[in-house]
């Protein structure tokens, strides 16, 4: 299970409440990438390699939408399925009450308005 990163920033774009088709889109090495903001995508852009490396390794909790890196994560074999989650107890726990609902949310199935409401990585003033 995995949900989109920005490359660049390492932010889940579920949590910042941007959707795949919203995304800043850009490719490298014929494969597609989704960032939060065009800023990450020119940054991406100049060195591929580099934030390739330092994202590589980044998974979300599918209940609080925590970017960590794996080896600070929890992981929990779930109906076959590995899910990693933050290391607050409290996250594993809600996730197993509806865990289709997370697992939608995360897979970017069930829309997420985002912390930063709106589309954009940067919070625009009043």
């Amino acid at each position: 299970m995995r949900t989109l990163i920005c490359p660049t920033c390492g932010c889940s774009l579920v949590r910042l409440g941007i959707s795949k088709e919203k995304s800043v889109t850009s490719r490298s090495n014929g494969k597609e990438y989704h960032f939060c903001c065009q800023g990450c995508a020119d940054l991406f852009t100049a060195d591929p390699a580099k934030y390739l490396e330092q994202t590589k390794d980044l998974v979300v909790c599918p209940t609080c939408l925590a970017e960590k890196p794996i080896t600070s994560a929890v992981t929990m074999n779930i109906g076959g399925q590995e899910v990693h989650f933050c290391r607050c107890p409290y996250c594993a726990e809600v996730f197993q009450k509806n865990p289709n609902f997370y697992i939608d949310r995360l897979e970017g199935v069930i829309p997420n308005e985002g912390v930063l409401d709106h589309d954009g990585c940067c919070v625009r003033p009043e």
